[in-house]
C-alpha cells in the first residue's frame, strides 16, 4: 500500500497489513549507528517496548539495521536476547526493503519472531547433556567443555593439571546401603570435595563414582601433590548417611599439562592411566609417559591374546604332580602357554593379569578345560585305547567363578572327549573361594555331581573361614610355594605345613606341596604326610608328548 507523507517526522502511513501479521513486526527507517526511527509498527511489536529511535535496541538489531541501510536490497537475519533476567526474551529477526511499489527506498519492515520457550527448551536440553543429574555439577562432556573454555582464555605460563578420584569399595558400599543411600553417599562426597577446592577450580563428576578436578598450577608437581593430600583429608572422617557412618577411601591419578598444549581428551586419558595405578599402590600418582607405553603394549597384547584364543594359538604345558608314598605321577597341572605372532613366548606372568583385567580370562579359562579333557582323551588313544591313570588340574580364576557357568563348561568338555569326570580337578584359589562362599559353595556342589575333584590353590596366604572350608567339598589343600621355600632352615614354616597337614587330615582333605626344589624338601615334605609334591626338583612344565613320557616312565622307575 502506498505511502502518504505529511512531512512530519512520523508520517502518516496507510499501513494496517501490520497489524495482520502474525509476528511483532514495524516499518523503521535507519540512522546513523545503526539506530533508527520507528515509521509504523504493529501491537505485538509495542509490546516489546522499544525506544522509537532504537537507543535502547540490543546490539545485534542495531548492527542488523546498520548492515540493511548498507545494502538496501538484501534481506539481514539476526538473533538477540531483549530485557534481563527471568524476563527476558529471545528474538530471531528479519530485516528487509519494502517492495518497490511503496515508493519509499529508505523504509525497511523489521519482523521478530519470540523463540524464548525454543531456546529455553534448547539449553534445558544442552544443560542435562553435560550436567550430572544427581550432583548438578558438569559430567564428562561438560567437563571437558569447560576446560576448553578455561584454556583458551588462560594466558600461556601456567600448567593445568587434572586429577580423577575414584571411590574405594564404592560398589560394595552401595550394595550394603542400598542405591538411594548410595546416591545420598555420592551427593556428600560431591559437596565435600567442593568445599576443599579453590576458586576457579572445576568439579565434575564422570562416572558412577568417579569425579575429575581441573585446576591451574604455578609450581609443578609440588602444587599437584599438596591438592591431592588435601583432596584425600575430604575422606578422613567418615559420611553421615542418615542414622549410618560410611567410610569412604579414595585412589588419586592426575596428569599435567602446560596450558598452551591443552588437549583435554588426552590429558583425561594421561590421568585414567595414573588412577589405576593409584588403585594398586595406594598412593597419589602422577602420569608418567613410560606408563602410557606400558598402557598401550598391555592393549596390544590384549588384542593379539584375544586373537590368540579366537584362533586357538596358546597351548598347555603339564608340571607333573608327584605321590610322595609311591614316586609315581599322579596327575598334571595344566598351565596355559603362548607364543605371540613373532614366535615369541609371552610369560604367564604377563599375559595373565592382562587377561584377567580384560575379562579374557574367562575364554581363557574355557579354552584351558576344553583342552585338558581334549589332551586326555588323545592320551587314552595313543595308550592302545586303556585310559591313562592320571588326571589333570585346571585352574579357574575367581573372574571366570563368578561370570561363568564353570560346571557348564566342565560338564561339555567332558561330554565332547568321553572322559570321566574324576579325571579333572578344577584349582581355585583360597581368595576367590572365601570371597563368596555361597557361590563357591553352588558351584562346588555342581563339579562334584560330575564327579570332578576340587583343589584350593595357594592354601595359607588368604584369611580361610574354618566354618566355611568344613562346609566346602574340598579335595586338596595346595600349600603355598612361600612356605615350602627355605623349610629346612625355618622351623616356623616347618610349624605351619605341619598345620595345615593336620587341618586337612581332620577335614578329609589330600595336601598337595607347591615349589618343592630339593631332596631335603621333600624328604621333609613326606615325613610330614604330604600327600603330593610339585616343583622343580621333579620336573619343569613339559609339552604333551613329553608328559605322557615322563607317567608311563614314573609306572616302572618312581620318580622319588
Amino acid at each position: 500500500m502506498p505511502i502518504d507523507r505529511t512531512g512530519e517526522d512520523r508520517p502518516l502511513l496507510f499501513v494496517g497489513w501490520i497489524d495482520a501479521l502474525p509476528v511483532p513486526a514495524a516499518l523503521v527507517r535507519p540512522m546513523a549507528r545503526g539506530n533508527f526511527r520507528l515509521h509504523a509498527s504493529n501491537a505485538a511489536f509495542d509490546r516489546l517496548k522499544l525506544s522509537p529511535v532504537g537507543a535502547d535496541a540490543p546490539i545485534e538489531l542495531l548492527r542488523a539495521v546498520e548492515r540493511a541501510s548498507q545494502h538496501p536490497d538484501e534481506v539481514q537475519e539476526f538473533s538477540c536476547q531483549l530485557g534481563e533476567g527471568p524476563a527476558a526474551r529471545d528474538l530471531r529477526g528479519h530485516i528487509g526493503p519494502l517492495p518497490t511499489e511503496t515508493d519509499d527506498d529508505g523504509l525497511f519492515l523489521l519482523t521478530l519472531i519470540d523463540r524464548t520457550q525454543e531456546m529455553m527448551t534448547e539449553r534445558n536440553l544442552r544443560r542435562e547433556l553435560v550436567s550430572d543429574s544427581l550432583t548438578g555439577l558438569p559430567n564428562r562432556a561438560g567437563f571437558e567443555e569447560l576446560v576448553e573454555q578455561r584454556a583458551h582464555r588462560d594466558a600461556p605460563g601456567a600448567d593445568h593439571a587434572i586429577l580423577l578420584l575414584d571411590l574405594a569399595r564404592f560398589s560394595r558400599i552401595n550394595e550394603h546401603i542400598g542405591p538411594m543411600a548410595g546416591d545420598e553417599l555420592i551427593i556428600t562426597v560431591a559437596r565435600r570435595l567442593k568445599s576443599s577446592l579453590r576458586s576457579g577450580d572445576i568439579l565434575a563428576r564422570t562416572g558412577g563414582d568417579e569425579f575429575a578436578i581441573s585446576t591451574r598450577i604455578a609450581g609443578g608437581r609440588a602444587d599437584v601433590r599438596e591438592m591431592a593430600r588435601r583432596i584425600r583429608g575430604c575422606f578422613d572422617h567418615p559420611f553421615r548417611i542418615g542414622e549410618l557412618k560410611v567410610s569412604v577411601d579414595c585412589a588419586l591419578g592426575c596428569s599435567i599439562q602446560p596450558t598452551s598444549e591443552i588437549d583435554v581428551a588426552n590429558q583425561i586419558r594421561h590421568a585414567q592411566i595414573a588412577l589405576k595405578r593409584a588403585k594398586q599402590t595406594d598412593r597419589i600418582e602422577i602420569y608418567e609417559p613410560e606408563a602410557a607405553m606400558l598402557s598401550d603394549n598391555r592393549f596390544g597384547l590384549e588384542t593379539e591374546l584375544r586373537n590368540a584364543i579366537e584362533e586357538d594359538r596358546l597351548h598347555l604345558a603339564f608340571q607333573p604332580l608327584i605321590e610322595m608314598a609311591s614316586g609315581r605321577v599322579a596327575g598334571f597341572e595344566a598351565l596355559a602357554r603362548w607364543d605371540n605372532s613373532s614366535g615369541v613366548a609371552v610369560s604367564p606372568t604377563e599375559f595373565i593379569p592382562i587377561a584377567e583385567d580384560s575379562g579374557l580370562i574367562v575364554p581363557l579359562g574355557q579354552w584351558a578345560i576344553g583342552k585338558a579333557a581334549a589332551v586326555l582323551a588323545d592320551w587314552d588313544r595313543q595308550n592302545g585305547g586303556q585310559v591313562v591313570n592320571a588326571y589333570f588340574s585346571v585352574n579357574v580364576s575367581a573372574i571366570q567363578l563368578v561370570r561363568d557357568d564353570v560346571a557348564g563348561v566342565v560338564r561339555q568338555a567332558l561330554q565332547k572327549h568321553g572322559i570321566g569326570g574324576e579325571r579333572l580337578m578344577i584349582e581355585l584359589t583360597e581368595s576367590a573361594i572365601i570371597s563368596d562362599p555361597d557361590l563357591a559353595l553352588s558351584v562346588l556342589r555342581e563339579l562334584k555331581a560330575l564327579d570332578a575333584r576340587v583343589a584350593m590353590d595357594d592354601f595359607g596366604t588368604g584369611y580361610s573361614n574354618l566354618a566355611y572350608l568344613q562346609r566346602l567339598p574340598i579335595d586338596v589343600l595346595k600349600i603355598d610355594r612361600s612356605f615350602v621355600e627355605h623349610m629346612v632352615d625355618d622351623r616356623d614354616k616347618v610349624a605351619i605345613v605341619r598345620t595345615i597337614q593336620s587341618l586337612a587330615e581332620v577335614l578329609g582333605m589330600k595336601t598337595t606341596a607347591e615349589g618343592v626344589e630339593t631332596t631335603d624338601q621333600a624328604r621333609l615334605l613326606s615325613a610330614l604326610g604330604c600327600d603330593f609334591g610339585q616343583g622343580y626338583l621333579f620336573a619343569r612344565p613339559m609339552d604333551g608328548k613329553a608328559a605322557l613320557d615322563y607317567w608311563r616312565q614314573s609306572l616302572t622307575r618312581p620318580i622319588f
